[in-house]
């Protein structure tokens, strides 16, 4: 009989990789002085914003990205304690940790992109419940105070708090019922968003049902992400993980994938925009690259059950999906997103910085969590 053992971090596992936490820590101190700088002397020291512009890199990568991309939390923390599929219990908790990480990354762009950030709290006490704004922040808010009680039977557990360890795995489902009703009205409510603007955005990617495919994608891009953290997981810090795991996931891929390539191509066959997917020139070039590369490559490469039985084909196939998603929320809130007539927009280089060092400290956060708390969780034979 396979059962999953939780094992406790072991200092000996791995030499410490010194040389990487200097790069991210120099990566780190640029971002910190960059910051200095935008708080002492305005938002336009350090970047190329201006009123022609709704937002720029920090939102379609920090905000855009980085929500949909920590969706593995979710939809893994529903897999193992809603479906009850067990057999992703040793990758849940990195999954959980990896969209914890992901919302305080979007917290900290947010904090830098805000004209002032100083007053954040306020939509706690002035309400406008008619801006999907309004929704979003709450249930950022809210979503990462319950990650933060998801991960924390770590610490716990590190530290032998048996207490709390208790309390908290007394509302265990509660909690994953909580994240998985916060994502689903956070995530689609991103889309809601860009539905202020049909004027703007190019018809190939602004639909009605943009909150919906935003879902849907963010859903897709969950698994992904776990079978991508979990094969540099394991090659960076040799834990042992069965690799029906990451193939069972593939498999869901295949479905999960198909359903957002149908519903999206339908979409445009509805609104009689099909034919723009041949007739628009650059846009033209960008959703053939989005949709080809992101998702029909991928949804081929997961139903070939050699790619399943293959780390490093299974991890590949996660990238594209990945970069897919990105290339999606990069097109439809900043390349096909109209700005002011005249007015043109490339990110600052200290814009880039903001985002390299916030990235920076998620992955050394990660190194971090993973070494010294119990997060990694290990297949061991024991006896029926």
């Amino acid at each position: 009989m396979t059962t999953y053992v939780q094992t406790r971090p072991s200092r000996e596992m791995r030499p410490f990789p010194v040389r990487a936490v200097a790069i991210l820590l120099v990566l780190m101190a640029i971002g910190l002085v960059t910051a200095i700088v935008r708080y002492a002397n305005g938002i336009g020291a350090i970047s190329n914003l201006s009123d022609g512009r709704a937002w720029g890199l920090w939102i379609s990568f920090d905000l855009y990205c980085g929500v949909a991309l920590a969706a593995g939390g979710f939809t893994l923390a529903a897999t193992v304690y809603i479906f009850r599929r067990k057999k992703y219990y040793p990758i849940v908790r990195g999954a959980i940790l990896t969209a914890f990480l992901g919302y305080l990354m979007v917290i900290a762009a947010l904090l830098v992109d805000l004209g002032q950030p100083w007053r954040i709290w306020h939509m706690i006490i002035y309400w406008n419940p008619h801006s999907p704004l309004f929704e979003v922040g709450w249930c950022v808010l809210l979503y990462t105070l319950v990650l933060a009680l998801e991960f924390s039977p770590n610490v716990f557990e590190r530290f032998n708090m048996q207490v709390p360890l208790r309390w908290i795995r007394a509302i265990q489902i509660p909690l994953v019922i909580a994240g998985i009703v916060l994502s689903t009205l956070h995530q689609s409510s991103l889309g809601s968003v860009l539905l202020m603007m049909p004027d703007k955005i190019h018809p190939l990617w602004f639909t009605p049902i943009l909150p919906g495919l935003f879902f849907l994608s963010a859903i897709a891009v969950g698994p992904a992400m776990v079978i991508f953290e979990s094969y540099l997981s394991s090659k960076a810090f040799g834990h042992r993980l069965d690799p029906e795991i990451p193939a069972g996931l593939g498999r869901a891929l295949v479905w999960l994938l198909a359903l957002y390539l149908l519903v999206k191509l339908a979409d445009l066959l509805v609104a009689g925009e099909f034919g723009l997917i041949f007739s628009s020139a650059l846009f033209s070039v960008l959703f053939l690259v989005e949709v080809l590369g992101g998702v029909v490559a991928p949804l081929i490469l997961f139903a070939l059950p050699a790619v399943r039985a293959s780390e490093r084909g299974l991890f590949w196939s996660a990238v594209l999906v990945v970069l897919g998603l990105i290339l999606n929320r990069f097109n439809v809130s900043l390349l096909a997103l109209e700005g002011r007539p005249g007015v043109s927009y490339f990110p600052h280089p200290l814009e880039f910085a903001i985002s390299i060092a916030i990235v920076a400290a998620g992955v050394l956060a990660y190194v971090l969590a993973t070494r010294y708390l119990p997060v990694l969780q290990h297949e061991a034979e024991q006896p029926a």
